[in-house]
């Protein structure tokens, strides 16, 4: 473990030269706003001892020289959406808030692409694109609130990715400030190019432990002009979890492909008090989008996709309202939240003909260690939200059990060529995992490129490993 100094009056006394003292504070309260992501179990919670928000790369990157100077550990945060603990100073420290940086820099129309600070949330972006009759492909489910900086450090996956992939596939050119205060932009706005090592693919997923992410410019593409979402309902998993890769082989690529079981159907229908299609017979969700930009191209892809339900067994094929079904699949974890304060939210990933045997494990792991589960699934690319949910056991028998739970789940995972987080990334909470199921080179070649970039480790500690 690295050996921190704590943050002096001194060192404060700099940062408010840089920043201004409107931009540095130690206030008790705010301290505690900022000890947390989206994590309820207190288990992971750690207190900074000062948060900043810089306005520009410049005034990051002097606070980054700043902490090398006083070997303080810094922790850069967006929006503290995240599920991973991936904001959370476990070392104390500063944290480095990015909000003040929240400009739209320049939208081309022509040449498709976008350029943004760190600190713009997603759905702004998505917006923007959308009234100029373009799209950003980006789109995890937390884009009303997270921001675009987030989404490049965790790599952020969402329910469009079966088509257009993920946030890494969406970025040309990265600007970053280095663990020891500079600032490099890294990529280009090329198709291709074979021209030393891809460093901007690098720090996509790399969660703020090898650079602070201050600026991205986007890929956009021409938003299409016609859509048609179907629920494919089953009262068999087995059947449900076939249709993927039946689709995909018809010639047919959904925009989304999402699923849901009926303990998170239930869930969510408690939790917006609305009445879903077979939530009392033991139904289960699938929810294809497909689109483009012909009215017959849809029209024939939505007959073949309807067909395809209907021969591997289909309860019924109805439209995928807005305001109910794409409603329940986008508040899944907000329900699991009402359902149980502290919950733990996986996100592991499995090949997409493997995801039948994860969901055949699942109950035996219930019944083992007295768990509640609810599943929602990016079933086109192997996605499994699985939520843990904490329901009357103590706080250290939880965390016990979780700690087992997770042990039998991952080893079963991994057999199945799976890997731990599908997007969310490892942050703080799965370290001990991450440690425990990756191959020993893997993480040595992990930890030397860290070592490399930041000797001092002083760029958000105590993420992905030790």
């Amino acid at each position: 473990m690295s050996k921190y100094n704590a943050v002096t009056p001194e060192l404060i006394s700099e940062l408010e030269n840089i920043l201004g003292s409107r931009y540095v504070s130690t206030d008790p309260d705010k301290l505690e706003v900022y000890k947390t992501d989206e994590e309820a179990n207190p288990k992971y919670h750690h207190l900074p001892e000062v948060v900043i928000f810089p306005g520009n790369a410049e005034e990051v990157a002097a606070v980054i020289r700043l902490a090398n100077k006083y070997i303080v550990p810094v922790t850069p945060r967006g929006a503290g959406t995240g599920l991973a603990g991936g904001a959370i100073p476990v070392f104390g420290g500063i944290v480095l808030v990015l909000d003040r940086l929240d400009k739209i820099i320049e939208i081309n129309e022509d040449s498709l692409y976008v350029t943004a600070q760190a600190g713009v949330r997603t759905s702004v972006i998505q917006e923007e694109a959308k009234k100029r009759g373009l799209l950003y492909a980006g789109d995890p489910c937390s884009s009303e609130s997270c921001q675009i900086g987030g989404n490049v450090a965790t790599n952020a996956g969402g329910n469009r990715a079966i088509k257009y992939g993920t946030t890494r596939d969406q970025v040309y050119i990265v600007e970053v400030v280095t663990p020891q205060g500079d600032i490099v932009s890294l990529g280009s706005r090329l198709a291709k190019k074979s021209t030393g090592y891809a460093l901007e693919q690098l720090l996509v997923g790399a969660e703020g432990t090898l650079g602070i992410v201050t600026q991205v410019t986007l890929k956009l593409k021409p938003l299409a002009t016609h859509s048609m979402d179907l629920l494919a309902i089953f009262t068999d998993i087995d059947k449900a979890l076939s249709l993927p890769n039946k689709i995909v082989k018809a010639g047919i690529t959904p925009t989304s492909m999402e699923f849901m079981d009926n303990k998170a159907i239930q869930s969510c229908a408690r939790y917006l008090k609305i009445d879903l299609p077979y939530t009392d017979k033991k139904g289960v969700y699938v929810i294809v989008t497909l689109e483009g930009f012909n009215e017959d191209d849809v029209d024939q892809q939505t007959a073949i996709v309807d067909e395809l339900c209907t021969e591997v067994g289909a309860a019924e094929v109805l439209v995928a309202d807005e305001e109910r079904v794409w409603k329940a699949r986008r508040n899944f974890a907000e329900a699991a939240r009402a359902d149980s304060l502290v919950y733990y939210a996986e996100d592991i990933v499995v090949p997409v003909d493997k995801i039948s045997d994860l969901m055949k494990k699942l109950p035996e792991l219930e019944n083992k260690y007295g768990i509640a589960t609810t599943t929602a699934a990016h079933i086109g690319d192997g996605n499994i939200h699985v939520n843990a949910l904490k329901m009357n056991i103590p706080d250290e028998v939880w965390n016990d059990t979780l700690g087992e739970f997770h042990k039998e789940l991952y080893g079963f995972i991994y057999s199945l060529g799976g890997r731990l987080s599908g997007e969310h990334g490892i942050g703080s909470k799965k370290i001990k995992e991450m440690e425990l199921f990756t191959n020993p080179l893997e993480l040595k070649i992990m930890k030397a490129v860290k070592s490399a970039l930041d000797p001092q480790n002083i760029l958000n500690p105590g993420k992905i490993f030790n």
